[in-house]
């Protein structure tokens, strides 16, 4: 049977849809570019990456944002004949303060150029829209209190200060009266509202716990629009927090919808945790989406089958098709799909294809929130083998172009091709979670002979091993802090793990050097 996750490796935050006989899920992108993932899909199963769609500077600009900012938790919904996509661009996240500003943007089709966008405000994040059945629409979103102490909806205050709704057109912006609609339940940091309706019912779907092995989705319902919104009898629709034996943890952050043939179903992020080298649970893969049968019973929806743990199987009869193994030249006009850079909106700074060969340009450091030229793909699996093959000879060590596997600044490893005294050397260099300073940790450089050199990395769960011309080079390397768990922890890190090519050039005269062939191969 067909097996959850059904989106493998740094997809989380699903926001699912249907229009018709298809099905979409859009997820968060955070800090890389272009922004949301928009996925389709007729078997609930074999999902296809069909659009990115905050694509240009109009949509999307994220140079200067900090690792973990950018996109968060869109969207995804079909109405008067077109698609809406919600979305939040965070520039800040640290500290009391959360400056989120949240837009909408709208296309006819999944895959076109989408509008540019509408401001809409910046009181909180996870927005969405609600179409209701009069055509009005509503958007409701969380709301930050940036006051440790103070009023607000949430008794406890812990700055997740409820839910709040308003109506909003494209002519209008936001108008009318300001709702609070919901205040959440007793486990707390409550975000990511979705709203529909049914029968009698408004249904109010929420994410609380945090992002970490506490998350739920919890389920409201109100006669009336504005509320009051009572808790589901069991408060939570879906959730691991109770069950450390399950594959499948860190659930919670989904979205209901009724299939075409009558079933029910709701969206999740999950993730599925290794034991690192310390002992401690980590996220090899990040935060993924899975999917669960749901059923309706009194009004209220719950977890088909029974209690709150989704299940690591689909009851779905469709074969699931996993690419396991993808070789890629370099060859076509375009970056294949499965790759993103960071931030930027130009990146032809950052890359160019030759028609042979993937030229990079060295920009800023590992470092940099601005402009650095970094291009990976996700991992997929807690194991798989990765390479590339460069064309490359750096003049002196303020250049290098290499193999990197990713989480942020303060998370990665690299193999890098560069020089030092007096020789085309493989520098091995680390960051393993210093933070704040980002310290950098050395582990050698081994002589390269002339002409083309290929890198690969080896990548079992915990450990990691950088190879040289098909040999080990260096230590074994702490792969675990490669994961939301690692550095600053899963409640500061919401992306995932990458692997892929890096350059730089700290004279910034924009040196280039090509990469020939990327090659990946998941392992189960």
């Amino acid at each position: 049977m067909a097996q959850n996750p059904i989106l493998r490796g740094f997809n989380p935050d699903p926001s699912f849809c249907r229009v018709g006989q298809d099905y979409y899920i859009a997820t968060s992108t955070f800090e890389w570019y272009p922004g949301v993932q928009i996925f389709h899909s007729r078997d609930l199963v074999n999902w296809t990456l069909v659009a990115r769609p905050l694509n240009r500077a109009a949509l999307l600009d994220m140079r200067g944002n900090p690792d973990s900012g950018g996109i968060w938790a869109p969207c995804l919904s079909h109405a008067d004949g077109k698609f809406w996509l919600v979305y939040t661009d965070v520039k800040r996240l640290d500290g009391a303060f959360k400056d989120a500003h949240n837009y909408i943007t709208t296309c006819e089709t999944i895959d076109g150029d989408w509008t540019d966008p509408w401001y809409v405000n910046s009181s909180g994040f996870d927005p969405s829209l609600f179409h209701d059945h009069d055509g009005r629409k509503w958007f409701v979103n969380m709301r930050w209190n940036h006051r440790w102490a103070g009023s607000g909806m949430n008794p406890s205050n812990d700055r997740f200060d409820g839910i709040e709704l308003q109506e909003w057109s494209p002519e209008r912006g936001l108008f009318g009266p300001k709702h609070d609609i919901y205040a959440g339940t007793d486990l707390g940091l409550t975000e990511a509202p979705h709203l529909w309706r049914r029968g009698d019912y408004y249904y109010l779907t929420t994410a609380e716990g945090g992002t970490g092995y506490d998350h739920a989705v919890t389920l409201a319902r109100s006669r009336t629009l504005t509320g009051p919104y009572e808790t589901h009898p069991e408060k939570h629709v879906l959730t691991a927090r109770f069950s450390p034996d399950s594959p499948l943890q860190r659930v919670g952050h989904g979205q209901y919808v009724e299939g075409h043939d009558g079933r029910h179903w709701h969206s999740f992020l999950c993730g599925r945790p290794q034991v690192g080298p310390d002992g401690k649970l980590f996220c090899a893969t990040g935060r993924e989406t899975g999917l669960a049968e749901v059923e309706w019973r009194d009004d209220w929806l719950w977890l088909k089958g029974g209690g709150q743990v989704p299940p690591l199987t689909l009851p779905l009869m469709a074969d699931q098709q996993l690419e396991r193994e993808v070789t890629r030249r370099f060859d076509g006009p375009t970056l294949p799909p499965e790759f993103q850079w960071l931030r930027t909106p130009h990146p032809e700074r950052l890359f160019t294809l030759t028609g042979h060969s993937l030229r990079m340009t060295g920009r800023e450091s590992l470092g940099s929130w601005y402009e650095q030229s970094l291009i990976a793909r996700r991992q997929e699996e807690p194991a798989y083998r990765a390479g590339a093959v460069f064309d490359a000879d750096p003049p002196t060590w303020q250049q290098a172009i290499g193999l990197i596997t990713y989480y942020n600044r303060h998370k990665f490893h690299a193999a890098l091709i560069t020089h030092e005294a007096g020789q085309r050397v493989v520098s091995l260099v680390s960051c393993m979670g210093d933070w704040p300073g980002e310290r950098l940790t050395f582990h050698g450089t081994h002589p390269v002979d002339d002409g083309l050199v290929p890198l690969e990395v080896q990548v079992d769960r915990a450990e990691q091993q950088f190879l040289l011309n098909g040999t080990p080079i260096g230590p074994v390397l702490n792969a675990a802090l490669i994961s939301d768990e690692g550095g600053k922890g899963e409640h500061a890190s919401f992306t995932g793990a990458f692997v892929g090519m890096v350059a730089h050039d700290l004279t910034g005269q924009g040196w280039q050097a090509d990469v020939l062939s990327f090659a990946y191969t998941a392992q189960i």
